[in-house]
């Protein structure tokens, strides 16, 4: 009688978890992306970019139709952590990040560094002379962000963006910033600053970027998605794609990251 109440038992919680799995997989694809220029961005209200186009490729070669949302980095992040079925772009693969997502890419290969006014005459040359700074300023959530959270540093102003973080060292706020060098460019010309108005002092990390997709997302989708990623790749269309917004850059390497200076 006992066994075949046990039996009972394990049925009724197979059927559950079998419908739990059944939602989870009938829950449409979310898509969120960032204000980070020339990467992904708004433009006339609607999402643009190099990783915009590549995402926007892959969808037309999966047969998919899913709409992109902008939202600040930090609420897509955290959407994408517990969302099934939820992916994020661009989002740094990272140590610390690897077993929170199940990635596609490589898109690009950054090199994240401190920046300062050229006015500022500073010099920065490690992490320990970083400290001593009363504040420095990173986007909210970021890799970056992470990673000196990760190293100890509470001196850190998180922010909603990228955006933000220019202007608060544009306007004193903050006598350093930590960006990366290829959203640099734009986002000093979005915030009304010449490239030679600021210095890098010091790089902090290499990374790459990839799609991020939450751990509850089908992995036939992430394979097939990373399949015509490579396909891009290989007949030429992402090359394409990528030098139309990073006209000079190198394609991101497979080979492992560099080691630091």
């Amino acid at each position: 009688m006992i066994a075949v109440r046990l039996r009972g038992c394990f049925a009724v919680l197979l059927a559950c978890c079998l419908g739990l799995a059944a939602q989870i997989q009938a829950q449409p694809l979310r898509l969120y992306t960032e204000e980070y220029p020339p990467i992904n961005f708004s433009q006339n209200g609607q999402p643009t970019g190099l990783a915009t186009e590549v995402v926007r490729e892959i969808m037309r070669r999966t047969g998919q139709n899913v709409p992109i949302k902008l939202v600040p980095w930090a609420r897509g992040y955290q959407q994408t952590l517990v969302r099934p079925n939820t992916g994020l772009f661009v989002a740094m693969r990272t140590t610390e990040r690897e077993t929170l997502f199940k990635w596609v890419g490589p898109l690009t290969r950054n090199v994240t560094s401190f920046y300062a006014l050229t006015s500022s005459h500073l010099r920065l040359s490690d992490l320990e002379q970083a400290r001593t700074f009363a504040e420095i300023a990173v986007p909210r959530d970021w890799y970056s962000h992470q990673r000196l959270l990760a190293e100890g540093f509470t001196n850190l102003n998180p922010v909603n963006g990228p955006a933000q973080v220019v202007s608060m060292l544009k306007r004193g706020r903050v006598k350093l910033m930590v960006l990366d060098n290829l959203s640099l460019n734009a986002l000093l010309a979005g915030g009304d600053i010449r490239v030679d108005e600021v210095q890098r002092l010091f790089t902090l990390m290499y990374s790459d970027s990839y799609i991020a997709f939450s751990t509850g997302t089908d992995d036939a989708l992430i394979q097939r998605w990373q399949h015509e990623l490579d396909g891009m790749k290989a007949d030429g269309s992402f090359a394409a794609i990528y030098h139309k917004w990073l006209p000079g850059e190198p394609l991101p390497s497979l080979e492992p990251l560099p080691a630091l200076p």
